[in-house]
């Protein structure tokens, strides 16, 4: 009777869990509610924690001298897992964001590929349906890990090159029908009933180390300017991992929340490789601005610097500025003096609003992320699609550490790689100002010919000085403060 109560209380908190899940996750749709949303979430996972230990009112005669134990253990591991995430979550900077999204991801989808494999080595699946959904889960587990570990490591400047040679799709395929196979190996057996027996075992190990090979093999040879994209995928393959394991062992927060994890992360995926005008077999299988037979058209015109103090002053004058923010403005950590600017420039009656990419930055949302971070109201960000018509009647436009998303090659030369991406229609402002550190190329590699249009002028300098002294050359002239 205990065990038909306890079998009860966990399918109500598994449910419980699941509808704070969804909850939370809608609650993400917003700006405004995104942060109540995370917070719903996070109480969702933690019911679906609690409900994993009101499983040992269910444990069999056989088990209990192990209980104990156990359940130690796995309160050791929450301690040691919660406490890391608790103090990396509170020092990680902005910057390093997409690095931690990227590495507790891969987490994810390894703690997947785990329960499949103690479903596997401890011969527990039943049926062909079920062994064959674990061994899915666990090969998309443990890509999503090794992969997401790459893109940790490409992210945080540790492996700084894609790893290219001739013939590696080959090699990429024969690693893909070799764990198929493997799989396929594994599968006939277990119909014999031979799923318990030694050499399978050894199948099971060759087909985890296999998965774990193709994850590093399909993202070595991307490069860093697909990262924004291969995150959100291997976030996609992470939450299906979960799904289908969570259909394994017939946990319905573990179902629930995998496939919503992973139809959102593949959703945004598509949102992503469809604003970069590329397939998603194009970002993974293809190298990026690899092709040496495509040379940048001629451009013309000449780099033009100018003053910080000299830009700031012109912005003051100026009826109507749009800024766009970039991933050099994290690195300098400038979106604090960034909305101190803006508000000098909205007590002289400027109007100011704010331009985003959908892939701007390393991460989707970073650059949302980051001006929420420095109090910029919600009203001021607007997306590509809602805002670059305003570019036409528009006195400047500042570009702070962006570079590919206001490339206008993308919309004339066809030789460049990025022909065809939507972007930031900046150079249809009247004048432009970029900041930058240097002359040196954006993330993808490519030249940008609008620094070398009549209306751009160059502001070199780390971001987060050059805004200070756009400041003071503002508050030189004597005019009102902000409020």
């Amino acid at each position: 009777m205990l065990t038909t109560y306890a079998q009860f209380a966990i399918g109500v908190v598994d449910l419980a869990a699941a509808i704070l899940f969804l909850y939370g996750l809608q609650r993400m749709s917003s700006p405004v509610t995104a942060p109540s949303g995370i917070k719903v979430a996070g109480i969702g996972m933690a019911v679906a924690v609690v409900a994993s230990f009101l499983y040992i009112f269910s444990v069999d005669d056989a088990a209990k001298p192990f209980l104990v134990m156990n359940i130690a253990l796995a309160l050791i591991a929450l301690a040691i897992g919660g406490g890391i995430a608790w103090v990396a979550g509170k020092r990680v900077a902005m910057t390093a964001m997409p690095q931690m999204v990227a590495i507790y991801n891969g987490l994810g989808g390894g703690a997947a590929g785990a329960i499949a494999a103690v479903e596997l080595y401890g011969s527990k699946t039943h049926g062909l349906t079920q062994l064959g959904v674990t061994l899915l889960g666990a090969l998309i587990g443990a890509v999503s890990l090794s992969g997401s570990l790459i893109a940790w490591g490409k992210l945080d400047g540790i492996l700084n090159h894609p790893l290219r040679f001739k013939g590696q799709r080959w090699v990429n395929a024969l690693i893909v029908l070799a764990t198929l196979v493997i799989g396929g190996g594994i599968l006939f057996l277990a119909s014999g009933g031979a799923i318990a027996q030694v050499g399978v075992a050894g199948m099971i190990t060759t087909f985890f180390v296999l998965a774990l090979i193709l994850g590093i093999a399909l993202t070595l040879p991307i490069g860093g300017a697909d990262m924004p994209v291969v995150i959100s995928v291997y976030n996609a393959f992470t939450g299906l991992a979960v799904g289908l394991e969570g259909f394994v062992l017939q946990n319905p927060a573990l179902m629930i929340a995998g496939m919503v994890v992973g139809a959102a992360g593949m959703l945004l995926t598509l949102l992503m490789a469809q604003a970069m005008n590329r397939s998603i077999a194009n970002v993974l299988f293809t190298n990026f601005g690899d092709a040496p037979a495509q040379k940048q058209g001629a451009i013309e015109g000449e780099l033009k610097p100018t003053q910080a103090g000299d830009a700031g002053i012109a912005m003051r004058y100026a009826a109507k500025v749009i800024i766009i923010p970039g991933y050099g403005l994290a690195v300098a950590q400038g979106q604090q003096k960034l909305y101190e600017f803006v508000k000098l420039l909205q007590a002289g009656g400027v109007d100011v609003k704010f331009a985003i990419h959908p892939v701007a930055g390393r991460m989707p949302g970073q650059m949302d992320v980051l001006l929420a971070e420095a109090g910029v109201p919600y009203d001021m960000i607007f997306q590509l699609e809602d805002i670059n018509a305003d570019f036409a009647t528009t006195d400047i436009a500042l570009v702070i550490g962006a570079n590919d998303v206001v490339n206008p090659a993308a919309r004339s030369d066809k030789t460049s790689p990025i022909f065809g991406m939507p972007i930031l229609n900046a150079d249809k402002a009247k004048q432009v100002f970029v900041v930058k550190r240097g002359e040196g190329k954006g993330y993808a590699g490519i030249v940008n010919t609008l620094f070398y249009g009549d209306n751009c002028n160059m502001v070199y300098g780390d971001a987060q000085a050059v805004l200070i002294k756009m400041i003071e050359a503002v508050r030189g002239l004597g005019l009102p403060a902000a409020a």
